[in-house]
């Protein structure tokens, strides 16, 4: 598949797959090495169940892309439970690469709704200026799309971009965390943004500012696996005001429970991968590798609070963080754009918080944007400032021993911020972090 307009090209072949006629591997054509590795990896040509509608990939950021075998029925499950929750079926703007679920679903909502998908033309990147002609090429009754952070960000920096997302039926931010500051900032515009949090595992989003959709159960389970609480979808329209990361900036102290794992089922959820075996995900159910809690205290039942990836923690001096309540704090800062908090390895506390963060007058991220360098990093008048006003919003281990400001945060060809690679580029660069 190609990203951009092109994409459209597979919508007929698209169309027979909801449908249940054809087993589809999307891969991209302008990455002929990815295209090898994922033919390779999840046996393109080989027999395959007839219901396997989509082999949807991962990211691979952490290995081998994994395979999610997505039946039509998961895909549809999916897609009506997306509808219902938003008002209706409608068309779909494409705006995201359309190799990962969250693009793939825009096309497969128009097919189902019985629209004709429009797709931003991506093949230069994603310009703000040009979200305007694309909304304005659209012609369904009820209008949505599909965003990641990054994207919502640049959207608000431009005026005309801004009115015409406003325009929209509903906004879906998706694929890693959306600060609260940028939901404030999109909302107080005008915008119908909700937030999504769901995998290729999932068909995609399941759980729309915190509640989970019609069909999908959502638990959290203790270290030892087991279910703890839950919530189900059913609940309409009724949406969160507040984040689905947890907004509280406390470190997980020893003593404490760790964050619990976030399990996701229902009929949108994947019966397992195509390449390989894995207890997390099989029979509709998957443990995913997300921590998460339930918060009761929001009226309408629980809301799930996502609070980062469980391998994302950063242990320091014996005490457990997750990185996301400190990039909120930082985003929190008019001036701050994007932030990235990782654990570089310390000779006594074992990992220091630092921090990497892009300005407002800088595009915030971009596939393979240049490594941070110390000698650009804003010296230490910048540093200092930044954890002068981080002090009083959080516990003083989680303020970063050091902040970097940059252009551009390293994303994977997904969008998401390339998080791994942004802690091994820092360790490397700069060795062992001392005080």
């Amino acid at each position: 598949m190609w990203p951009g307009r092109r994409a459209l090209e597979a919508v007929p072949t698209l169309a027979h797959a909801l449908d249940g006629k054809v087993s589809l591997l999307p891969v991209p054509a302008d990455d002929p090495a990815r295209a090898e590795l994922l033919a390779r990896t999840q046996r393109a040509g080989d027999p395959i169940d007839a219901d396997v509608a989509i082999v949807a990939c991962t990211s691979g950021s952490t290995g081998t892309p994994k395979g999610a075998m997505l039946t039509a029925a998961n895909l549809r499950a999916s897609i009506d439970a997306t509808h219902a929750r938003l008002g209706g079926p409608g068309q779909w703007l494409l705006a995201t690469p359309p190799l990962h679920i969250a693009g793939l679903q825009v096309l497969l909502r128009t097919l189902r709704a019985g629209e004709v998908p429009v797709a931003m033309e991506l093949s230069d990147g994603f310009r703000p200026s040009s979200l305007a002609d694309a909304i304005g090429a659209m012609s369904g009754r009820r209008r949505y799309t599909s965003i990641v952070p990054l994207q919502l960000g640049r959207i608000l920096g431009d005026a005309e971009a801004t009115a015409a997302l406003a325009s929209l039926d509903g906004v879906l931010v998706g694929g890693q965390a959306t600060s609260p500051e940028l939901l404030r900032r999109a909302r107080a515009a005008g915008v119908t943004v909700l937030t999504s949090y769901g995998s290729s595992e999932t068909s995609g989003g399941t759980v729309y500012d915190g509640r989970p959709l019609d069909g999908a159960d959502i638990s959290i389970a203790d270290g030892d696996g087991d279910g703890t609480e839950g919530c189900s979808g059913g609940r309409g329209k009724d949406r969160s005001e507040e984040s689905p990361r947890g907004a509280t900036p406390g470190a997980v102290t020893p003593g404490e429970a760790d964050p619990g794992r976030i399990v996701v089922s229902g009929p949108m959820v994947s019966r397992g991968y195509r390449n390989v075996d894995d207890p997390d995900l099989a029979d509709g159910v998957f443990r995913t590798s997300d921590a998460g809690s339930l918060d009761h205290s929001v009226n309408g039942g629980p809301v799930l609070r996502v609070l980062g990836r469980l391998d994302d923690i950063i242990i320091s001096g014996g005490l457990k963080f997750l990185p996301g309540p400190i990039e909120d704090a930082l985003t929190a800062f008019d001036d701050i754009a994007a932030a990235a908090v990782v654990g570089v390895p310390h000779p006594e506390l074992g990992h220091a918080v630092v921090a990497v963060v892009t300005l407002h007058d800088t595009d915030s991220r971009s596939p393979g944007a240049t490594p941070p360098d110390p000698s650009a990093a804003g010296a230490g008048a910048i540093e200092e400032h930044l954890r002068a006003r981080l002090a009083p919003v959080l516990d003083k281990h989680q303020v970063p021993r050091a902040v970097f400001v940059v252009k551009q945060l390293p994303t994977l060809p997904s969008g998401k911020l390339d998080r791994t690679g942004l802690a091994a580029t820092l360790a490397s660069r700069w060795g062992m972090m001392s005080e």
